[in-house]
């Protein structure tokens, strides 16, 4: 056993469906679907669908750096999750709008005072870095001088 783990079984008393006995179902739920949102990119997919329905090819060209496996992979966890509705048209060469449903314009409504928080300090975040960086360079120098 490692050092610190608790053997008690009240340890996780606060994570388990106490009425089922389905144990920690609910904190892994919650911890599940936020690594989804929190990845790479799922919140930029939102984001831009918040602006109306998108081909994938719309959404490949507007997301630098998306590889195409990537965003399939990203638009299929968001459809699986209810947030995002894909529609097929039949016509050819097949066309595939993907757009928020009404679930995952919640998600939206929570997500934009964020990512207005990520505009608005962007340029501070990137100064703070730069700051960061330039201390990490010279404690280098330092002790390698």
């Amino acid at each position: 056993m490692n050092d610190g783990t608790s053997m008690s079984p009240g340890h996780t008393a606060d994570t388990r469906d106490l009425g089922s006995g389905v144990g920690n179902t609910h904190a892994c739920e919650i911890r599940d679907l936020l690594d989804r949102l929190a990845d790479k990119w799922s919140l930029l997919v939102v984001e831009l669908l918040g602006d109306g329905s998108r081909r994938f090819t719309e959404l490949r060209r507007e997301i630098d750096g998306i590889s195409q496996r990537m965003l399939t992979l990203t638009l299929r966890h968001l459809e699986r999750d209810g947030l995002v509705r894909r529609t097929v048209h039949a016509v050819v060469p097949p066309r595939v709008d993907y757009e928020l449903t009404p679930l995952g314009s919640t998600l939206l409504v929570a997500v934009e005072p964020l990512v207005e928080w990520i505009r608005d300090h962007r340029d501070e975040v990137a100064g703070a870095r730069d700051h960061y960086d330039e201390r990490g360079a010279a404690q280098k120098a330092r002790s390698a001088g």
